[in-house]
């Protein structure tokens, strides 16, 4: 923390009014100047950073020079935010109940967030009554009413707008085929069932935002979740699809079902690939809700076997019942890979498996050697659900190891867990006009994978990697993204399964590579500066593993490949 420049200019003139001993203009000037001076915040190190070390700034004027993040917006109408360095998130998210990342969340949770008031609207024109959660605020200047509440003067609003994602989709690297997994939280064309929409009218909305939001991810798969029984809804989707995109020529799979519950279902565009077969499900605990189907890539020939789910929910069924699902998913697919007519183990599994990243469902998957993609591409930064006031994914991406060669990128596409309830289909006073907006569509994000699928990939080499011939001599790269940039920057490795190597650890700037503002970190055995903890895992084991940058509330993924 330091003071601003006014203290300078003070004693300069502290000093001439001295010497002319006008002490009373001394006096105001003092007073005056000591109101203007501004203390900035800087949060070297996130992890230890409490809000008790604003407690001497209780009243003054504060400027934040780390960004500060929205993480709750219920009461944004009234210029009302939570804020935070880092999102709120559900601990389980980030580690097993019991240790001490998960501990550290909890942590994080009670002690690192502010509320701030007087925040004024946005002003976007689109249909933006209040800031998104996830939005970044840049520079953010506030007076501290106490070590957990602030008052806004100023600062500069940064990403995550509904303006952002409709110009762009989340990077997914140079992909061939792009499958999405969605759940559209109770697509019914039915009316008045529990389920259903209360009239025709909040139909066609939801059927609108539904459409619209499918349109812009434009996937050449779709594995849809909490659609209605039958063929009614998924044909509506399907003919929506169609017509807002010439040149496809997306089908689904005809069950003949009839009935007011909830399936999962497979649409794909016919022009692109082809199913190997029929679909093959378990009715494990819940029928209708676990699929999969192996498709062939039209231009190379190329299959993958795709896993769409939707898992027990938290609110009425039990983890164990949720154990036995991805059990039975696991079963199926080590079944299936092996029919004669499929033959193949690539494997993408997908959907809402209402389950968090360290529970036992997902351990299922672990252990029977899949990965967990969030945690691959986006460690612990990856959301897309948002329940409690916690952010978190129960919205899957899991693949095999073969798979994970082949997959460009991973992200979910954050239409929905960022805004609030009152922009959905059903309370859309946000959403009124007669021309509804994709956003807020259903209660969670759709996940989107991009694939580049090729039988005989070897994993090629990262430039920010240098993958060495053994695990004892490894070299990170870090590129500054602007000259003036100065970041912090961590890292940790992370084995496929999602088990970490070492804890975050500090890069330090040793000097230029090939590029300049380029920071470094070399892991050797024969490096006396090396710190004890990264000395004990090293020499690397042969195998690949996911290397993570954190920097400036951010996170790059990298492969690393030890041979």
């Amino acid at each position: 923390m330091h003071i601003c420049k006014y203290f300078t200019n003070f004693v300069a003139d502290l000093i001439q009014i001295t010497m002319k001993k006008h002490f009373s203009v001394l006096l105001i000037l003092f007073f005056g100047l000591l109101a203007q001076a501004q203390v900035h915040i800087t949060i070297d190190d996130p992890a230890t950073w409490s809000g008790q070390a604003l407690e001497p700034y209780v009243g003054k004027t504060v400027i934040f020079d780390v960004p500060m993040i929205v993480c709750a917006n219920t009461d944004g109408t009234n210029g009302n935010y939570t804020v935070s360095p880092w999102r709120k998130f559900q601990p389980e998210s980030h580690g097993y109940k019991g240790t001490k990342d998960y501990s550290q969340t909890v942590r994080i949770n009670n002690s690192c967030m502010f509320s701030i008031s007087n925040v004024p609207a946005p002003t976007s024109a689109m249909h933006e009554p209040i800031h998104r959660c996830g939005e970044k605020i840049i520079g953010l200047k506030a007076i501290v009413k106490s070590t957990s509440s602030l008052t806004w003067q100023g600062g500069t609003w940064e990403g995550n707008t509904r303006a952002d994602l409709e110009n762009a989709l989340p990077d997914l690297g140079d992909y061939r085929l792009l499958v999405c997994g969605f759940n559209l939280e109770n697509y019914f064309t039915s009316i008045g069932c529990q389920l259903c929409p209360d009239s025709k009218a909040e139909h066609e909305a939801k059927r609108e935002k539904v459409s619209k939001a499918l349109k812009r991810i434009n996937a050449d798969i779709f594995g849809l979740v909490e659609v209605e029984h039958g063929n009614a809804a998924v044909k509506e989707i399907t003919e929506d699809l169609n017509k807002n995109l010439p040149g496809r020529h997306y089908v689904y799979f005809s069950d003949g079902l009839s009935s007011k519950n909830q399936k999962v279902e497979f649409v794909y565009d016919a022009n692109v690939v082809e199913p190997v077969g029929t679909p093959v499900g378990s009715d494990t605990e819940l029928a209708y809700r676990k699929k999969m189907i192996c498709f062939r890539e039209k231009a190379t020939g190329e299959k993958f076997i795709y896993s769409i789910n939707h898992f027990k929910s938290m609110n009425d069924g039990s983890n164990e019942r949720r154990v036995k699902e991805a059990s039975a998913v696991v079963k199926l697919y080590n079944s299936y890979r092996k029919d004669p007519l499929v033959r193949e183990n690539d494997g993408l599994f997908m959907g809402d498996l209402n389950c968090y990243a360290f529970t036992d469902p997902i351990k299922v998957f672990l252990n029977g050697g899949l990965i967990d993609l969030h945690r691959a591409f986006h460690a612990d930064s990856s959301y897309s659900y948002m329940y409690d006031g916690l952010t978190s994914y129960i919205d899957h991406a899991i693949c095999s190891e073969q798979m994970y060669r082949q997959v460009t990128g991973m992200a979910a596409y954050h239409l929905n867990s960022d805004e609030v309830r009152n922009y959905s289909y059903d309370k859309y006073s946000y959403d009124d006009t007669d021309d509804h907006t994709m956003f807020r569509c259903s209660d969670h994000d759709p996940v989107l994978v991009g694939l580049k699928l090729d039988s005989t990939l070897s994993l090629s080499l990262d430039p920010y990697v240098n993958n060495g011939l053994n695990g004892d001599s490894l070299t990170f790269y870090y590129i500054y993204t602007s000259e003036t940039e100065d970041p912090v920057v961590y890292f940790d490795i992370y084995t496929l399964n999602g088990t970490p190597i070492c804890k975050p650890m500090r890069i330090v700037y040793e000097g230029d590579i090939f590029e300049k503002h380029t920071k470094y970190y070399t892991l050797s055995g024969s490096n006396p500066e090396l710190p004890d903890e990264v000395k004990a895992f090293l020499p690397l084991q042969p195998g690949m593993y996911v290397l993570h940058f954190y920097a400036k509330g951010t996170v790059q993924s990298h492969k690393l490949l030890v041979r």
